[in-house]
């Protein structure tokens, strides 16, 4: 059979239009892959997340395009199932959003970068051997600061000046708890304030603690901020209202669902450090290298609806002072 030289051109040219694609496509950079393990649920999240991907938008970082995230929501007794799901899968870098996730990761690898948007003691709780230079794979921010809770208490003192029963309702599992009852011992002795802590472990604690401290005489009540709080920020609102006692909360997100007051850092702001802390891992930068952050950006949130529901007049100062108010 004699060749035809014009069929040569045409296999020469069809081979040529497949080889450019794949040539085009070989240049193009790797997709990155970030693990993101939610400590609650997305809708409980969602203005977190949702600060998190923005800010890595402005950085370069598009979903899809030049990265793709992994999403996982998760109870606690299930981090270190799903931390180990993240690491087969062979991501960038995880991002753990509370302690007990961050904990989880640290425990399934030891190679792959981890950051954690916020953590109410990171040394304390062993996170990192040190703030400056956190070693290993792990770095993040914290969402505290010196004196916290003792500004936390003053504001208390003025939105109900005759406070003198303060009860802290806290997590018994949050391993943080340690540490900022402490704080807060240290602020209410200071004002000359009675407190007693009073500890959950379920969900289904709650309703029965609230009856308890209305019993005991509780006349305001200081929430510890945690996963487990933080998911049933509704329920608690509505309890406290219910059993008439303000409640000083440690985010904008617990005011929202119906709390009295919040004083402390943005959070969506921290959110969003945390995904520089991303960009500089993906672009090559050692997490252990890379300081945890304190929290820079702090603000005042007041929901009047319910402090009207509480009967409790708020003064003009704090009003004048208030980042939010919730009418």
């Amino acid at each position: 059979m004699q060749f035809d030289p014009k069929r040569r051109d045409i296999i020469t040219l069809l081979g040529s239009a497949v080889a450019w694609p794949i040539a085009g496509r070989a240049q193009q950079p790797r997709a990155r892959t970030i693990g993101y393990l939610g400590a609650t649920t997305a809708a409980a999240e969602r203005s977190r997340t949702g600060a998190f991907v923005q800010r890595l938008a402005e950085l370069g970082w598009t979903e899809g395009h030049s990265v793709a995230t992994e999403y996982r929501w998760a109870r606690t007794e299930r981090f270190s199932e799903i931390a180990a799901a993240l690491v087969q899968l062979r991501v960038d870098v995880i991002v753990a959003t509370s302690i007990a996730a961050t904990i989880a990761c640290k425990q399934a690898t030891a190679v792959i970068p981890i950051v954690f948007p916020l953590a109410g003691d990171p040394l304390g709780t062993g996170l990192v051997a040190s703030l400056s230079r956190p070693g290993g794979n792990i770095t993040g921010l914290s969402n505290q600061a010196a004196d916290l809770a003792g500004k936390r208490l003053e504001i208390l003192r003025q939105l109900s000046p005759g406070l003198h029963q303060l009860a802290i309702l806290a997590n018994a599992e949050y391993a943080g708890r340690k540490s900022e009852i402490a704080d807060i011992q240290i602020a209410a002795h200071t004002l000359g304030l009675d407190i007693a802590a009073y500890d959950i472990r379920p969900a289904e604690d709650i309703a029965p603690v609230f009856d308890t401290m209305r019993k005991n005489g509780v006349e305001a009540v200081y929430i510890v901020g945690d996963t487990l709080m933080n998911g049933n920020r509704d329920r608690i609102s509505t309890l406290a209202i219910n059993a008439r006692l303000p409640t000083m909360c440690v985010a904008r997100e617990y005011i929202e669902a119906g709390g009295l007051i919040s004083y402390g850092a943005n959070i969506p702001h921290l959110f969003g450090r945390a995904a520089e802390l991303v960009d500089k891992i993906l672009r090559g930068a050692k997490p252990g290298d890379i300081p945890v952050e304190q929290p820079t950006k702090f603000e005042l949130c007041i929901n009047l609806k319910t402090a009207k529901a509480l009967k409790l007049p708020v003064p003009d100062k704090l009003l004048a002072l208030a980042d939010e108010v919730i009418e």
